[in-house]
């Protein structure tokens, strides 16, 4: 089974656990800004990708599913039998199928700047071949251009610069089959079996997943809407924080009214 390394929860004890999920190449750190705003209202844990971060290099191949799975557990050990998630990309296709294979765990998920589908199987194989034969530096300048909005670096000196070295330091065969399980993964056709309140998050300037792929989402789920992220891109909680934390709290909070 696919091992994944967890935060120690932060946040009042009793109050609603909170999964926040990564994009690939990047880790926990992606969420620390957003975390620190919505640990004042919810427990929260993070989770790393494997061979980054904190999870140890996978030894086999894995797909998404088997991440959600890995989630899953992971929120089980901690004592929980109810959950909310939020996740970017690679994170939020796992939130995606944790909703369809552990239905009864997650209460309600935001899935930001990712996609039912996302990308093309070629050229997710093509990118796997690449770091494999260069290592994941050979990235870092493609991923800097993709992740942050224009102006974002010099505003976030400190942590985009801990991000690009995350993804640098990144297993390279860990790197590689997550673009492989990313290349094997679609849900477009099973979004009508989600039944939990979704809501599918865009950046402004995000080029990898558009407004469209949101829009495919909330309208794909039984009960879905969608919300924007003014200038931000593909990293969304790193370019506004603020602006993701206000979204995310908006739509968590609506569980207990």
């Amino acid at each position: 089974m696919t091992t994944l390394a967890f935060t120690e929860p932060v946040g009042p004890d009793g109050a609603p656990l909170l999964v926040l999920g990564p994009s690939l190449g990047t880790s926990t750190i992606l969420w620390e800004s957003v975390a620190l705003a919505l640990a004042q209202t919810h427990r929260i844990v993070a989770w790393d990708l494997p061979g980054h971060g904190d999870s140890p290099a996978a030894s086999a191949p894995f797909s998404v599913a088997d991440l959600a799975d890995a989630v899953a557990a992971g929120a089980s050990a901690l004592g929980a039998d109810s959950i909310l998630y939020a996740g970017v990309s690679l994170g939020g296709a796992v939130g995606l199928e944790l909703l369809l294979r552990h239905p009864a765990l997650v209460e309600r998920a935001a899935i930001l700047c990712s996609g039912a589908a996302i990308g093309e199987p070629d050229a997710w194989h093509e990118r796997a071949a690449k770091v494999r034969a260069e290592s994941t530096s050979a990235l870092i300048v493609g991923s800097a251009q993709r992740w942050f909005a224009p102006g974002s670096i010099a505003e976030h000196p400190d942590l985009t610069g801990r991000l690009l070295h995350v993804l640098q330091n990144a297993d390279d065969e860990s790197y590689a089959r997550c673009c492989e399980a990313l290349a094997a993964y679609d849900v477009r056709d099973r979004l009508g079996e989600i039944a939990a309140p979704v809501l599918a998050v865009w950046g402004e300037h995000d080029r990898v997943t558009r407004e469209s792929s949101a829009r495919e989402i909330a309208d794909g789920v039984h009960d879905g809407r969608t919300a924007v992220i003014p200038a931000a891109s593909h990293l969304a909680p790193v370019d506004a924080p603020d602006a993701v934390a206000e979204v995310l709290q908006q739509f968590f909070s609506e569980r207990s009214r």
